[in-house]
């Protein structure tokens, strides 16, 4: 029972190892992260459609749930901008936004998201993530951050214009509506901007140059968000620009803690909902798992990626049951909670408590924000997940990664977000499977007087006329062993004089049932032309299971050897 409560229930382990000396950077860590995440949470609640207010609910009880169940000290668990999209553009197809019916489909939404982690984390199925590639992922997230973007010059712009995820209704609807633009709502949304900017770089520089240490830029650099919100506040409440400039503000936030929602799972309701949260579950987990993983690494920690999974189920079970909508791990939040000193989970335990107060007491003070500001927190937030570099970088490296790169990021701009996961998906599926059925072979030969064979491409090797050494760099199964049959047959009839064919395995770890068949084909075959087919190097899995089903006797004992430069001295000496 220990063992199991210390399995699922990280926290059973890590609160009483708690000492006194964490609790200093934890608090300091969980009131930084509070002061970025109360306006962010508001602006991503609006980019899916639902009152601010949502975004604050959807940030306490998952800020409290997560650091009891996940295997991460420093993740900041909460509302983010490309689940926000996602959301809204899920749910918007079935209700009008701000309406009773659209607040109970996100609260389905996220109960459903939540589920669907916990059960491939109790299942511990967390490597099916594993087959959405990181250029599907990298543009994917490239084209919602477009999306987001300019889904928000909208309200930069002070324009009142219809919803949508396509990117190209989009561009034209604020083209064509850019003569009615508010100039003094985008002079304050271009101010927010400037702040946000010289916050994040100008001023840490600066401040830098001045002798100040880390930890105290941290704290007044990751102000910005709640400075531009505070700023902006002020100035529509003294101005009264809300009702002269006709500015829209946030309006009445209800004070208070949420009451217990109920998702509603009646089955019609389920299968509308059912895919798009397959694929916010898959999307929200790599999200998270991708910043902790790569926090964890500096603190020497390991995340299990299973309980991870199911301690982000939980947190948006605790979402949804709160009023809240689809949570994961933040990355740029978690960045700040590890650089603001945090310890434990109790940091995030403090952001969401301190999130909890002000849902309380302090919603009032809302009244007069500009949506213009929440749109420039949101803008400056996404336009770094633009990851142009890593796309001339793949493009240099591997252009199929390259090429699955553009065609998620056009697709994300053209069909959605849905279908771009989904069709990046499958189409960096395709180019794998193209890769592997196109495996590297190589001829080979000796490099000097060494043990060592190389490409004779490549270097100046020793070869033997009769001999014919080829290196397959790939495992054998259905969709390629065909080709490795075309090229050894190929090669023999460019090379006359060969009485021997070595096959060098030790880039092979695996032999399907289809590469079984080609090589007991292709020793008949070249028994036939008098040719004998021998092995080199092979793996000792891969072995025993040649031996197991009679391959090795059919081929010969004597037909397989240990190394390759053992195979090469035996059969040009005999």
């Amino acid at each position: 029972m220990n063992y199991l409560l210390r399995r699922y229930i990280p926290a059973v382990k890590w609160i009483p190892q708690y000492r006194p000396q964490y609790l200093v950077g934890d608090v300091t860590s969980g009131i930084i992260v509070t002061s970025l995440l109360i306006p962010q949470s508001m602006a991503y609640a609006l980019l899916a459609g639902l009152p601010p207010q949502v975004g604050l609910y959807a940030s306490i009880l998952p800020a409290i749930i997560y650091p009891l169940l996940g295997t991460s000290a420093v993740l900041a668990v909460g509302p983010v901008a490309v689940d926000s999209l996602m959301v809204g553009t899920a749910i918007s197809q079935f209700a009008v936004e701000s309406t009773p019916e659209y607040m109970s489909l996100a609260i389905t939404l996220a109960f459903l998201v939540g589920g669907i982690e916990i059960l491939i984390g109790g299942l511990r199925l967390g490597f099916l993530v594993n087959f959405i590639s990181r250029a599907v992922i990298s543009g994917f997230i490239s084209g919602a951050a477009v999306i987001i973007a300019f889904s928000q010059i909208r309200n930069l712009l002070g324009l009142q214009i219809p919803s949508t995820e396509s990117f190209f209704e989009l561009f034209v609807l604020l083209v064509r509506n850019l003569p009615e633009t508010n100039l003094i709502n985008l002079a304050l949304g271009l101010a927010s901007m400037g702040i946000l900017f010289y916050f994040n770089n100008p001023l840490v520089k600066q401040l830098k140059r001045l002798g100040w240490s880390d930890q105290m830029i941290l704290p007044v650099s990751k102000s910005a968000p709640l400075l531009v919100v505070i700023l902006g506040t002020l100035l529509v409440w003294g101005l009264r620009l809300d009702e002269w400039a006709n500015l829209q503000v946030v309006g009445e936030i209800p004070a208070g803690l949420p009451s217990l929602n109920l998702p509603n799972l009646n089955l019609e309701t389920v299968e509308l909902l059912l895919p798009a949260a397959i694929a916010i579950a898959l999307v929200g987990y790599l999200e998270g798992f991708a910043g902790g993983q790569a926090l964890a690494s500096k603190r020497r920690e390991k995340l299990d990626p299973n309980q991870e999974l199911i301690a982000l189920g939980a947190a948006n079970w605790g979402s949804a049951l709160s009023g809240g909508y689809t949570v994961t791990g933040g990355l740029s939040r978690s960045v700040v909670n590890f650089a603001a000193g945090a310890n434990t989970g109790v940091a995030s335990i403090i952001t969401g408590l301190l999130i909890a107060v002000t849902a309380m007491f302090l919603t009032s003070l809302f009244y007069f924000l500009p949506a213009t500001a929440l749109a420039a927190i949101i803008i400056m937030a996404v336009y770094r997940l633009i990851e142009v570099g890593k796309l001339r970088r793949m493009w240099v490296y591997d252009k199929a990664d390259a090429i699955a790169w553009l065609a998620t990021f056009i697709i994300v701009l053209g069909l959605g977000v849905e279908q771009g996961i989904l069709w990046g998906t499958l189409i960096a599926l395709v180019f794998h499977l193209w890769r592997t059925s196109h495996p590297h072979i190589a001829i080979v030969g000796r490099l000097g007087e060494s043990e060592h064979f190389r490409n004779v491409l490549r270097h100046p090797v020793k070869t033997h006329p009769e001999v014919l050494a080829v290196r397959v760099d790939e495992s054998l199964y259905f969709a390629n062993a065909k080709y490795l049959e075309n090229f050894i047959n190929s090669a023999i009839a460019d090379n006359l004089e060969v009485k021997k064919v070595l096959l060098v395995c030790n880039a092979v770890n695996l032999i399907d049932a289809s590469g079984l068949e080609i090589l007991e084909g292709l020793v008949a075959d070249l028994k036939s032309l008098g040719i004998e087919l021998y092995l080199s190097e092979v793996k000792g899995p891969v072995m025993d299971k040649l031996k197991k089903i009679g391959f090795i006797d059919y081929l010969g004992k004597d037909h397989v050897f240990l190394t390759t430069d053992q195979a090469m001295r035996t059969l040009t000496t005999n």
